[in-house]
């Protein structure tokens, strides 16, 4: 009778799971793609230094991150169009161009960093075939999966890739972990007041708080609208099932990002190993220390979300350009029907390989992307609080007061934010 029961309780489960992960799409797939190689590098350096003081931040994180990607979202659906092409059509183009300007290099040093990152934790798997070997091997299947598929194809293999990120997830529960204490520095900040904490914090906030994220959640909202090819009503139901989506999304990516600094908190930190500077680093300071499984663990989950971050940070660059001068743009569109936007995404893959022939090491490439995002930052999120309180553009779902309230909290965090990265820089 219990085992009859408890199969019918089972039944009844799955469909709600099913229901839900179908109802996911651009939130999700957006916030697994913050936690990219560069950003487990940022987590790991939290962890590794810091232990666990700095596991609140995840808290902190979340709101914030949510609040930004669901304005961003909701443009993408009123406008059926993203950032870039909303900025082109209703404000100055000086804003529009000072962002691609900005924006193009920023993304090319973030790829570029997640490349390397990627081959080098590859290398260390299989030792006898160089890192650069490995970063060609992974950006041709890249070019030739984005190439080869459309949207809801691509969709569909992004979501499955943000699976790969609960990896980070199982972890702490191989390990010997005081949880007294890991819910202790979850929910008591500790703040430090030397210049390594700081900056830790800053990294943390910028590199959950990136720009490209931005473009991408606009994008790919209009473009799954898009993809449905029926008239979509923009009332309350679907900004309901769309904030899900987002809010899922983020709560994601700051659970796995505070998993990781859990990770590295306990096991690096605890063993004194204090300095870590790549994600190939971590990884393989992880195995003399927890054994082979949490360290391939580490391993297989950098190399999933390049997968997964790799595509988006290329085509983020791509629809912002092709946006930006009205060009045809789109995962649906085959290569002939959208030359330039596929040809843009060849030339930032190209070029975030020539990085390490260029010498420019993953660390160099990082903190060139955290200053140029975090100049950029600022200025984005003050545009897109513009944009949804203009109802000119928004018509009747321009931002609420918790909308708002939360927007300009991020704004003046990641300006204050962005003073003390260029202070860091420079003292």
């Amino acid at each position: 009778m219990l085992i009859k029961k408890s199969r019918q309780k089972t039944g009844a489960f799955l469909p709600k799971i099913k229901k839900l992960w179908d109802s996911l799409g651009p939130g999700l797939i957006t916030g697994a793609s913050d936690d990219d190689p560069s950003g487990i590098a940022t987590y790991s350096q939290a962890g590794a230094g810091f232990g666990l003081s700095t596991l609140w931040t995840a808290l902190v994180t979340f709101p914030l991150m949510a609040s930004i990607q669901e304005m961003c979202a909701r443009i993408g659906a009123v406008t059926t169009s993203g950032l870039a092409g909303v900025l082109r059509n209703y404000y100055p183009k000086s804003i529009m161009y000072t962002m691609l300007l900005f924006s193009f290099p920023a993304i090319i040093l973030n790829l570029g960093a997640d490349i390397e990152g990627m081959g080098a934790v590859m290398h260390l798997l299989i030792k006898r075939i160089p890192a650069f070997y490995f970063e060609i091997v992974f950006s041709v299947l890249i070019l030739a999966g984005v190439i080869q598929y459309n949207y809801h194809r691509i969709a569909s293999i992004m979501k499955w890739l943000c699976l790969v990120l609960l990896l980070y997830v199982l972890i702490p529960f191989m390990v010997k972990v005081n949880w007294s204490s890991v819910i202790r520095n979850t929910f008591i900040p500790t703040i430090q007041f030397n210049k390594d904490f700081l900056e830790i914090l800053v990294a943390i906030l910028g590199t959950t708080i990136s720009p490209y994220l931005f473009f991408w959640q606009a994008t790919m909202e209009a473009e799954d609208i898009a993809d449905k090819k029926i008239s979509i009503v923009i009332d309350k139901h679907f900004i309901s099932r769309m904030k899900t989506d987002i809010y899922t999304g983020m709560f994601f990516s700051n659970f796995v990002m505070f998993f990781i600094i859990l990770t590295t908190g306990v096991v690096l930190y605890n063993a004194h190993v204090t300095k870590i500077d790549t994600v190939e680093q971590a990884a393989a300071a992880l195995r003399p220390l927890t054994g082979n499984v949490t360290y391939i663990f580490f391993a297989i989950g950098i190399i999933g979300t390049g997968f997964l971050a790799i595509p988006i940070l290329a085509g983020s660059l791509s629809y912002i350009v092709t946006e930006t001068f009205g060009w045809k743009q789109g995962f649906e569109k085959k290569f002939t029907q959208a030359p330039r936007f596929y040809f843009i995404i060849v030339v930032s893959l190209i070029a975030g390989l020539l990085l390490d022939l260029l010498g420019i090491t993953p660390i160099q490439a990082l903190i060139y992307t955290a200053v140029l995002y975090g100049l950029t930052a600022p200025v984005m999120i003050a545009v897109i609080l513009h944009i949804c309180n203009n109802k000119k553009v928004m018509g009747a779902e321009t931002n609420g007061k918790w909308s708002n309230i939360l927007g300009v909290v991020t704004l003046i965090l990641m300006s204050v934010a962005a003073i003390a990265l260029i202070y860091f820089q420079f003292n």
